[in-house]
């Protein structure tokens, strides 16, 4: 190597090396002794963690790590959740601009209720932003109350949507018995418009999320309709048979359903 190539490499690396001085090489100080399941994890962050969840590599989980607590509430409540779901629904709508509809009433949109449609966010930032077990007893008084905001990021897709003829059918986790207040609620945040509302009936007590809307899903083609598209929070809304042409995950580290 000639003298001057050698001289130009170590003022290169010593800019770089002063260039780091003084960064923390930790990327994020929230960092867990324990995973989902209680155990000590080594190295395990909770940036990490969170990544593991939304990629489905970690499934069956009940509860957010109590040390990435924190961790969470920051990503709920702060600008990075709402942005990543302004890429997935702005991506959603990117796809649905494309399609060839058939014009004839048929083509429909699949949408979750529960931080896809409506956000809990009220409910959960009292409740440990998932690192607390799930209360049913607790969160159906919450669902009862009507009051739970539209995701605004999705409001917008349901909107676009709507624009393009694409009819939107809302299937949720919710039982029957909870319809009233949740046809209320929906209208109230701004979901006026809806081709069907599927909610979960005693049939399927004891079945898993993906083999109910599995279920429903099909029942909805052999009426007629085509599945353009499937937005949902949880891969159980996505996954199983009769999912839609495409399917579309919003982000959700707070509970897992299988």
């Amino acid at each position: 190597m000639a003298k001057e190539s050698m001289w130009a490499l170590l003022i290169f690396v010593a800019a770089i090396r002063g260039s780091l001085a003084g960064i923390p090489r930790e990327i994020h100080l929230l960092r867990p002794r324990s995973g989902s399941a209680g155990e000590r994890v080594h190295g395990l962050s909770c940036l990490s963690w969170r990544l593991g969840v939304e990629t489905n590599n970690i499934k069956n989980w009940t509860t957010v790590p109590l040390e990435c607590e924190g961790y969470v509430g920051h990503y709920m409540l702060g600008h990075q959740y709402r942005e990543d779901s302004k890429v997935v629904a702005r991506e959603a709508v990117l796809y649905a601009k494309s399609l060839k509809l058939a014009g004839d009433g048929k083509d429909v949109w699949v949408f979750d209720v529960d931080e896809t449609l409506l956000s809990n966010l009220p409910y959960y930032a009292k409740h440990g932003f998932g690192a607390e077990p799930y209360n049913s007893t607790l969160f159906n008084q919450w669902v009862l109350t009507g009051k739970a905001p539209a995701l605004p990021e999705t409001l917008e897709l349901y909107r676009e949507l709507l624009k393009l003829g694409i009819k939107p059918i809302f299937l949720t986790g919710r039982t029957e018995d909870q319809r009233k207040i949740t046809s209320s609620n929906l209208r109230n945040a701004g979901f006026s418009n809806w081709e069907m509302l599927i909610l979960k009936g005693s049939t399927y007590s004891g079945t898993t999320a993906v083999v109910y809307k599995s279920s429903e899903r099909r029942k909805v083609e052999e009426s007629g309709y085509r599945i353009v598209g499937n937005i949902g929070d949880q891969w159980s809304d996505l996954l199983g048979i009769h999912a839609g042409n495409r399917t579309f995950k919003l982000p959700d580290p707070m509970y897992y359903i299988s």
